[in-house]
């Protein structure tokens, strides 16, 4: 793992509060019963929470030398937003991407690991896994909007504010890194608690 994705897990705030353990325990509780568990985190647009919570997973899950795959997916495409890449480069990933409207995103935590290719997608679509997996709702209107995820052996609530709310103002990257650090955190608590 590079030195600054490192750092940057170390000076994390860990204050989770019980009633939000609660929801995060479910997760935990499921990746523990799965023997290299696949994650897919949904969200509407697949463009901020269901990918900063994809990658984070996938970091903690490495840190802490669980095996699993994650993956994000929207009931729409977009783009990953470049809010949210902003947000994760200063948290110290490495990233490159090949451009166009919805760009191919190369994500790098560690010289040791294969970056994570991320770009906006639908849950369903063939780059995600399409059966044996938890469907991790990460926005209350994607969980509405698709009462129902083919595949999925599980389904998680875990719900984030949007950081758009915050696109335009002088508080968007404040907004951004507060939410790419509040999904590291309880990433790093779901994996931890993981024996």
């Amino acid at each position: 793992m590079n030195k600054e994705i490192k750092k940057y897990i170390d000076q994390l705030d860990h204050q989770i509060d019980d009633s939000r353990k609660e929801v995060l325990d479910v997760l935990a509780n499921y990746i523990k019963s799965n023997d290299h568990p696949k994650l897919n985190f949904i969200c509407t647009h697949n463009s901020r929470r269901s990918h900063l919570s994809q990658i984070w997973a996938q970091v903690m899950g490495n840190y802490h030398g669980i095996s699993l795959s994650t993956y994000s997916g929207g009931t729409e495409a977009t783009a990953f937003h470049p809010n949210a890449v902003a947000a994760l480069t200063r948290a110290g990933f490495n990233i490159s991407q090949d451009g166009g409207e919805n760009p191919r995103y190369k994500v790098s935590y560690s010289d040791q690991e294969e970056p994570m290719i991320c770009f906006s997608k639908t849950y369903d679509d063939s780059f995600n896994p399409q059966s044996d997996f938890a469907a991790v709702m990460t926005c209350s209107d994607a969980d509405e909007g698709c009462p129902f995820v083919p595949g999925a052996k599980a389904r998680i609530k875990l719900f984030y504010e949007d950081p758009k709310v915050a696109d335009g103002t002088p508080e968007e990257a404040n907004k951004y890194d507060e939410r790419c650090a509040q999904i590291a955190a309880e990433m790093q608590y779901i994996f931890s608690s993981i024996k």
